[in-house]
């Protein structure tokens, strides 16, 4: 055992040596093939040394010999591009001492057809201006091309006041109409554009308008533009009163038969409401300012007609004024006619100005434009003020003679005024104060001319003279009634207006507010202040009439007009404001005065009473004073009934309701009276003729009471 184990060292320490002597072979083998590549390595790096170093002498050669040349070229294209440049310099100033030879024959012919052509002309002058200015001062040529620069421009703003003269025109009234027309039925106005300038001719204007604010350094265009569409804006609305003049006074239109003759699909104007009696109301208001028709009595001794009622009766009153005075209705028409066209010119004018605006605002430089536009509208503001105050001047010496119908002329240019105010201002916003004030000083002049003028008329109805020629025979309505009531139904009409103009002159602190119901507070105290003096004027006129009976009935048939004609224009409501029981009250005037003419007919129904009737039994034979005492009965109701009836058949009661009932009423009285009478006496032998003394059955008596206040009976 001990011999096999040291054998097994032996072996592995020989196998070891063998593979160790093996390793140390290749590692030999390997040192020996590194040395040789670097030795084949430092003789390429030697090779190459050799190559660069040979290489960079060569390029130092190169570099030695090439970069004079590159010097050399570089100072040749230096110089070329000089000369390249200086010719071109010298052909560009060359071409300044050409330019007034070259643009003559185009500045001589003007810009008219070729503006962009002309612009480019002047636009070569103007930089000949600037070289010479700054390279040359004091040549002559620099004189030549100013010239030729100022001719330019002179031509230029010939072109703009030529362009602007040669197409601006004043708008047709039928457009204009067209424009301020307003259709309440439809729910999106159709908007109608002015086009004040064909499309192509405005865009020149704005072109030159522009070259000469930046180049021209020339305003006066500015000057030139204002005043020729200033004078197109006073054509325009000039153009629409004479529209109105002529359609007035050929067809007796008040409004364009332009608005009629549209297209369907076009908005269509509607007219202002105005109201029906107007000219009415005028006719009559200027008979009773000169205190009757004929200078001895009124309308209120027209025959009355049977069946006609209440409103028919005054439409007969108004036919035969009219009738009497057509001339004073035509002036009248006349006189609507000029209401409605200065209505219309003012809301023109709104509208022709906003367009007006809009085209200076592409004109026009922005902080010219106000000021610009002030000036514009100038003329036709002034023109519509002066207006104006002419119809405030017509009025104010229309009140002094007492002519109270001149205010209606005012109430509905004054609505429009104040409707149109907002809009008014919008306009004009911008312009100088004293242009923003002119339509405010208007409205003031018309509210306080308004105002005196209702206060005055109020007081005319107070003061009115009972002159006995002027009143109405048959105790009718009197024609103060008449003009009063007519005039506070324009009130009614125009009741906002109205309240307004009476606010104005207020005071109070309260009234400044100018609200609603102040205002419909203070027109409902005016309306009943006019009632109140036309019933104290009419009972001071009832006692003119000698006959009681008479008079009860002129004051029935005032104070029952009155009413009525305040229950169906509903002025009621507005004098129900102030006054709770007005038409209670008015219904007990009437009550009364229908029993004051009743007791008229007491010395008839006197006779029918027992005073003084004899007491006798049936078959007793009358004495003769007995006879008497009966006899002079029915004489006295026979004279007395025929007298009363041919009276009383020359009076009138207008309203058919209140005729009929009077008339029930007094047949009733009198029928019952003498039926019992008749019954009293049918036994009685008080004379040999009965036919004498009784004359008229009881059905013969109604009849004839039945004829009453009937002239055609």
């Amino acid at each position: 055992m001990g011999v096999h184990s040291r054998m097994i060292p032996t072996e592995d320490a020989s196998a070891r040596k063998r593979e160790i002597e093996e390793k140390l072979k290749q590692e030999q083998e390997t040192l020996s093939f590194i040395r040789e590549n670097l030795e084949k390595s430092d003789q390429l790096t030697k090779g190459m040394v050799s190559i660069l170093s040979s290489f960079e002498s060569r390029l130092m050669q190169l570099e030695n010999s090439i970069i004079p040349v590159h010097k050399q070229t570089e100072n040749l294209q230096r110089l070329q591009e000089n000369v390249d440049k200086t010719l071109s310099c010298m052909d560009h100033v060359i071409s300044y001492y050409h330019v007034a030879k070259d643009t003559d024959r185009i500045i001589r012919e003007g810009p008219t057809g070729r503006l962009d052509e002309y612009l480019a002309c002047i636009a070569k002058i103007q930089k000949a201006v600037e070289y010479f200015q700054d390279n040359n001062p004091d040549s002559p040529e620099l004189n030549t091309v100013k010239a030729r620069f100022e001719k330019g421009k002179e031509l230029l703003e010939a072109e703009f006041r030529s362009l602007l003269t040669r197409y601006s025109k004043p708008v047709p009234p039928i457009l204009i109409l067209d424009a301020i027309s307003v259709d309440e039925e439809l729910e999106v106005q159709e908007e109608v554009v002015l086009e004040h300038l064909p499309e192509a001719v405005l865009q020149d204007i704005i072109c030159i308008a522009g070259w000469l604010v930046e180049y021209g350094r020339n305003q006066d265009f500015m000057n030139v533009y204002f005043q020729i569409r200033s004078n197109q804006l006073d054509r325009s609305i000039k153009g629409l009163k004479d529209h109105f003049r002529k359609n007035s006074a050929s067809s007796g239109i008040l409004y364009s038969p332009a608005i009629q003759t549209k297209r369907k699909d076009t908005p269509t104007k509607k007219a202002p409401k105005r109201p029906g009696t107007i000219r009415k109301a005028q006719n009559l208001l200027k008979q009773y300012s000169q205190h009757g028709l004929d200078g001895k009595k009124g309308g209120s001794n027209l025959t009355p007609l049977e069946g006609y009622d209440h409103d028919l009766r005054v439409k007969h009153l108004s036919d035969a004024l009219t009738e009497k005075h057509g001339a004073a209705a035509g002036k009248d028409e006349v006189l609507d006619s000029e209401i409605d066209s200065y209505i219309h010119c003012i809301s023109a004018f709104v509208k022709l100005a906003q367009s007006e605006y809009v085209l200076l605002t592409e004109i026009i430089p922005e902080h010219h434009q106000k000021k610009t536009f002030d000036s514009l509208i100038q003329e036709a503001l002034d023109n519509l003020m002066l207006e104006g105050d002419n119809i405030v001047s017509a009025a104010r010496r229309a009140i002094m003679r007492h002519d109270y119908s001149a205010v209606l002329t005012i109430f509905p240019i004054l609505r429009h005024l104040k409707m149109n105010k907002s809009e008014f201002d919008t306009t004009l916003q911008g312009t100088a104060a004293s242009t923003k004030n002119k339509l405010p000083t208007l409205i003031t002049s018309m509210e306080t001319i308004g105002a005196k003028a209702l206060e005055e008329f109020a007081d005319s109805i107070k003061n009115d003279p009972d002159k006995e020629y002027n009143m109405p025979k048959d105790g009718t309505v009197h024609e103060l009634t008449s003009n009063a009531i007519l005039f506070l139904q324009q009130l009614l009409d125009f009741h906002e207006t109205a309240g307004a103009m009476l606010a104005s002159q207020e005071t109070s602190s309260s009234a400044t507010s100018y609200s609603s119901d102040f205002n419909k507070r203070l027109l409902s105290t005016y309306i009943c202040k006019v009632l109140g003096n036309l019933q104290l004027n009419l009972l001071s006129k009832s006692k003119v009439y000698e006959d009681s009976a008479l008079s009860a009935i002129f004051l029935h048939n005032n104070y029952n007009y009155i009413l009525k004609s305040l229950e169906k224009s509903e002025l009621i409501q507005l004098v129900t404001v102030t006054q709770k029981k007005a038409e209670s009250s008015y219904r007990e005037l009437i009550e009364q005065q229908i029993q004051m003419y009743q007791r008229s007919w007491q010395k008839v129904t006197e006779h029918l009473t027992d005073r003084n009737m004899p007491v006798f039994q049936p078959g007793t034979k009358l004495k003769d004073k007995e006879r008497q005492v009966i006899k002079d009965k029915f004489k006295g109701f026979n004279d007395g009934l025929e007298e009363l009836c041919k009276i009383q058949k020359g009076w009138a009661i207008p309203d058919k309701e209140q005729r009929d009932f009077i008339r029930q009423a007094q047949k009733k009285v009198v029928s019952d009276a003498y039926r019992a009478f008749l019954q009293r006496c049918a036994n009685i032998s008080f004379t040999k003729n009965p036919e004498k003394y009784h004359k008229y059955r009881p059905e013969e008596v109604e009849e004839m009471i039945e004829k009453l206040f009937d002239t055609s009976a």
